[in-house]
Parts: structure tokens; sequence; C-alpha cells
């Protein structure tokens, strides 16, 4: 595979990583992959693993995350007829999970650092370390909310989910897409790309090649607006631009607006079901 860019870890260690293109499947591989990863999560700065509502940054993607909510129950509402069992691979700590059981669906979850699961049980949701833990064998849904692109081995945990699934069920993916306009703008800067917690980078043709090998064909493609905006902030402050509040609203801002006629948005939620 060809190196397609150079970045490094901005966020905890500042290692560096280089991208791996693979044409096969139009997606970047990171390399070298952690032969030990669980230190590359273990900072209350990796906010995706915490509450944390300290800095601006913080605070704001709190917000957006809690109108977030909302508008992913709607879509895995919409796929269902009556029974919802549901399963969040994933589960950080907990979130989604706590607001879909409110709403009746009978969710499970699975996450695999330990720091999360407890701030879960502070929610009163008790999330599995794995798989082999899961109460129930099928379910309706599956979602994996930007977890995908963290998983070490893509076609045994596929296999994983097509296992786990009823078989009119649906699975959602959510993960950021390297083809959008704010990943080419900021480049190795491009908070996305967070190696090497992220060991996969995809592109729509990734999402649909690999679950195709397993069966399945995505059967609706829908843009994480935010998503630009969010990335960009993050982005500007790891290029140490103190201005980062404004550039940051602009670029997200014709990230959406160029991605309105190319459907490269920052980031996409995949819809994906069993091929009859």
């Amino acid at each position: 595979m060809k190196s397609y860019l150079k970045t490094k870890d901005f966020s905890v260690s500042q290692e560096s990583f280089e991208l791996l293109y693979d044409s096969d499947l139009e997606m970047l591989v990171t390399h070298p992959k952690p032969k030990n990863i669980n230190p590359y999560y273990d900072s209350e700065l990796y906010i995706s693993h915490t509450d944390s509502k300290i800095s601006f940054t913080d605070r704001l993607y709190q917000k957006v995350k809690q109108y977030s909510l909302k508008k992913k129950i709607q879509l895995i509402d919409n796929q269902i007829d009556k029974s919802k069992k549901l399963l969040d691979y994933g589960a950080g700590t907990g979130d989604f999970l706590a607001k879909a059981n409110s709403l009746g669906f009978e969710g499970e979850g699975i996450e695999p650092n330990g720091k999360a699961r407890a701030k879960a049980v502070e929610k009163g949701i008790e999330l599995q370390e794995d798989i082999t833990s899961l109460k129930v064998k099928k379910y309706d849904v599956i979602t994996l909310w930007h977890v995908l692109e963290h998983l070490p081995d893509l076609n045994k945990r596929i296999g994983d989910i097509e296992a786990l699934l009823e078989e009119k069920g649906t699975v959602v993916v959510a993960v950021p897409n390297y083809k959008s306009y704010d990943a080419k703008h900021y480049k190795q800067y491009w908070a996305a790309y967070d190696v090497p917690r992220h060991l996969w980078h995809f592109s729509k043709t990734s999402i649909i090649r690999l679950f195709d090998r397993h069966g399945f064909e995505v059967v609706s493609i829908r843009p994480m607006l935010f998503d630009s905006f969010y990335v960009s902030l993050l982005s500007e402050k790891y290029r140490g631009n103190k201005l980062y509040l404004i550039n940051a609203f602009f670029v997200g801002l014709w990230s959406n607006i160029s991605a309105y006629f190319s459907k490269e948005y920052s980031s996409l939620i995949y819809v994906i079901k069993k091929k009859n």
C-alpha cells in the first residue's frame, strides 16, 4: 500500500503515524498499529470516553451530542416495525443507550473501556465488556456510532455483527469521511484521523464494499452536519490557531455547502441491511 499522508496523535501521545492507501477498498489504514491500544484511550482529554464540560469545546460537544441523540433515535425507530431489541456496539459512557431505553427500546451495549463502563453505571446503564457477555442473541438494530474505525479486525467484527442481527434487522454505522472538504483542507491536522485510535479511515466505497462481502447492502446514506464544525474546531486547535472558533465555523460551513453538491460530508451515517 502506498503512503497517503503522515500525521500524529494530537490529543494524547504526540506520536507520529502514517496513513496507507488501500486501493481495493478506497480506504486508509493507520500504520503502525499499536500492539497495545489501551494507553491511547487512557486520558481524560479523550472526550468520547468522558462527559467533560470543562472547556468551551467540551460544552459545545455536549450540547450537540444531546441534539444528535434525538435524531439518532428517530432514525433507528424508522427502521423497525414492532420489536425494539437494540445493541449499541461501542457504547461509550452510555448516553445513546440510556436515551433509547427511556423511549421504549430494549437495549444492551458493548464497551471495552473500563472507565467508560463505570461512567455508564452512574447513569443506570450496565454495559458488557465484549460480545460473549450479551444476554440477547439476536437484535433488530445494531448501531455503531463512530466505532467501526476503532475495531482491530474489520472482517471478524462485521461477521460478529451479522451473527447477532435478526434476518430483517438493520445495522447503522456512522464514520468520518476522509474524502470530505474539511479532511482535504486540514490534511495532517484533520482531527477525525485521530490516530492511532482510528485504525481505518473510510470512504463511501469502503463501507459499501466491506459490508457487501458479508451479504449486506447499504440502503441509505445520510449526513452528520454538525461533525464538520466540531472536527474543524479541533483541527484548528491542532494547528495552533488562536482564532480557531471563527475559522472552524467558516470551514465547517463551507464543507457542508460543498458536500450538498458532492455528497462527501465530514461524517456519514450508513443504513445497512442484509441482502434478500
